[in-house]
């Protein structure tokens, strides 16, 4: 690695800023954005401030994702003079101690058995309660597959093959979470009618391309806006061969759409108290505080990971040369979700969006100078692996091929996280217990 080394300038508008940033220097200034980033999401930080009124009847606490166990505890701190009760599940690992709320772990990012015995515990949970009772759901990103309970007649292994399919399709988050809703018993709203006539009070941490709070966790509180038909286009859309039992049923829906609105308590309230923008938002003012301006390109980018990163690096390539669209030293900031697309047939080495949108960058940057990136998954966890992400360097290429390995090669096989593992350059943090998707930081110098 190149800890403690001077970044190497070539004659360009930034030679002067570069050279007064040693290496050691620019990562610990990547990390610090990305880490206050995340911070800013913390459920310690932002429930308490968001609560409602104190209820007259029983508290019921239910919630799904992986930042629901701290939502829990931040709830049970802010309220110690309530009696609450109630089950939220997270992810494994995610777990943390409360006092009153049962906290359930299970399976992310395909369900498990543990998945459907969480959503029944859920459901149970907010049976048989009346007007003056309350229910708090805590709601973050990953609760579609830690919230699973098929609909009925499709087995909980038939869905957990659709949600592979879906995550190697291509397909968006918001494509997946509609496909999702409707081979679901408790999403799409079905939480909220199941509590009725209690009052259901929903907090959000947003994960999602344009906070659309139906696609969080795939909105089991939400009333659903789409439809079976949605749901077929994009089956068809990504060529996804389904069980016959799941596609019957999205048939069978399409076919006799619902006329009545299944009832809900009209006192029903959504409130964010995190999102994507807020993190990057943090990321930004630490940037300010250092003299460095920042630029947020979007909170709500898709597409695929390896594109996304060869157009960013031109975009920083562009500020370095043209001073356009702003002048270095600058940071580009970007959230959102892109995707992976595995091919039928083929056989993906390790690494996330995360990683694969570095690799990229790198190799389309090849190698310039005063120009640095860092990617990560604001849970802790890009894809499936144990990195949040990882660092650009301007050296990456020149490093990988010191230690044998082709940057092209390994893109190609999707084993981006390999690729940094070799030369050392993962970010990892551990789980960070909140999830406002993804935080891509280019410095330019």
């Amino acid at each position: 690695m190149s800890d403690g080394v001077s970044v190497p300038v070539t004659a360009s508008n930034g030679d002067q800023n570069s050279a007064e940033w040693s290496a050691e220097r620019a990562r610990a200034f990547l990390r610090e954005m990305f880490d206050a980033a995340v911070a800013s999401a913390s459920p310690s930080q932002v429930l308490a401030q968001a609560l409602p009124e104190k209820p007259t009847g029983r508290c019921v606490v239910v919630g799904a994702g992986k930042a629901s166990a701290a939502m829990a505890a931040a709830l049970e701190a802010a309220w110690p003079d309530v009696t609450l009760e109630g089950v939220v599940v997270t992810r494994d690992e995610h777990a943390v101690p409360t006092q009153h709320i049962t906290i359930l772990e299970a399976s992310h990012p395909v369900p498990d058995e543990r998945s459907e015995q969480a959503a029944r515990a859920i459901l149970k949970a907010v049976d048989g309660l009346g007007p003056d009772d309350l229910v708090i759901a805590l709601i973050s990103g990953g609760g579609s597959s830690l919230l699973s309970l098929p609909a009925e007649g499709i087995t909980l292994e038939e869905k957990k093959q659709i949600g592979k399919d879906l995550l190697h399709s291509g397909a968006t988050i918001t494509e997946m979470n509609t496909v999702r809703r409707h081979l679901s018993a408790i999403k799409g709203g079905r939480l909220a009618q199941a509590a009725y006539p209690a009052r259901v009070a929903t907090f959000v941490i947003s994960d999602v391309p344009g906070d659309d709070p139906s696609v969080i966790a795939s909105g089991a509180t939400v009333p659903d806006q789409t439809t079976a038909l949605d749901a077929l286009r994009i089956v068809r859309k990504y060529d996804l061969t389904l069980p016959d039992s799941a596609l019957a049923l999205l048939k069978r829906e399409a076919d006799h759409a619902r006329q009545d609105t299944p009832a809900v308590a009209e006192g029903n309230s959504l409130t964010m108290i995190a999102t994507p923008f807020m993190a990057l938002q943090a990321a930004a003012d630490v940037a300010r505080k250092a003299g460095v301006t920042p630029v947020i390109l979007g909170d709500a980018i898709e597409g695929e990971s390896c594109s996304a990163g060869i157009v960013f690096s031109g975009i920083a390539r562009s500020v370095k040369q043209h001073d356009v669209p702003v002048s270095a030293p600058a940071v580009l900031l970007s959230g959102g979700e892109t995707t992976v697309t595995i091919k039928k047939g083929e056989t993906p080495g390790r690494g996330g969006r995360n990683t694969e949108f570095l690799l990229a960058c790198a190799q389309a940057l090849g190698g310039e100078s005063g120009i640095w990136a860092m990617a990560g998954d604001s849970d802790g966890i890009d894809g499936t692996e144990d990195a949040a992400g990882a660092i650009v360097t301007p050296d990456t290429l020149a490093r990988g091929e010191k230690a044998g390995v082709s940057a092209e090669d390994f893109l190609k096989r999707h084993d981006s996280y390999s690729y940094f593992k070799e030369i050392g350059d993962l970010v990892i943090t551990g789980p960070t217990l909140t999830n406002v998707n993804d935080i891509r930081i280019l410095l330019v110098l």
